[in-house]
């Protein structure tokens, strides 16, 4: 072979090599979306859950689930799998729900319950406000009952005055 073959066959394979590493290069430049799969739950959802709700309680708070079991209605499974599209980053959560009957049991998964999740529904107390007890909440009165605002009177016009 002659140097010029040969000069010509490096430089095309220098070329071609640059070309393939070159993709890798410029990745960070393509788009690629964000992915988000099954159901999206805040801390404040899961909070909101209380030993012996209905399912139907349960399905309010929380949505319908992405899986139930299919030998027994029992069981609910809630995922949440999201990849992220710049870094490739994967979160992967998941709350597996389990009633007696039509009342919650248990409740397992990578979320935090409240402190309060062993009291039954029924049982528990609304937040409390610093008011005497027994007195009913008035709003204040204003002192002079004149309005605000003082209305002007207007003539209502014709429609040949309208029109002139």
């Amino acid at each position: 072979m002659t140097i010029k073959k040969k000069s010509l066959t490096l430089l095309g394979a220098a070329a071609l090599s640059l070309s393939l590493s070159g993709c890798g290069v410029f990745d960070y430049l393509i788009y690629k979306p964000d992915i988000p799969q099954g159901n999206y739950m805040e801390k404040q959802q899961v909070e909101k859950l209380r030993i012996d709700m209905t399912k139907e309680q349960v399905e309010y708070v929380l949505g319908r689930p992405v899986l139930r079991d299919s030998f027994s209605d029992d069981t609910w499974y809630y995922v949440y799998h999201y990849k992220s599209g710049r870094d490739a980053s994967i979160i992967h959560k998941e709350l597996i729900i389990n009633f007696n009957g039509d009342k919650l049991a248990e409740v397992k998964g990578d979320y935090d319950l409240s402190t309060e999740f062993n009291t039954p529904l029924e049982e528990s107390k609304l937040p409390e406000i610093n008011t005497p007890e027994g007195e009913p909440l008035i709003p204040e009165q204003r002192p002079q009952a004149e309005p605000l605002v003082e209305e002007q009177e207007t003539q209502p016009e014709t429609l040949s005055e309208k029109f002139e």
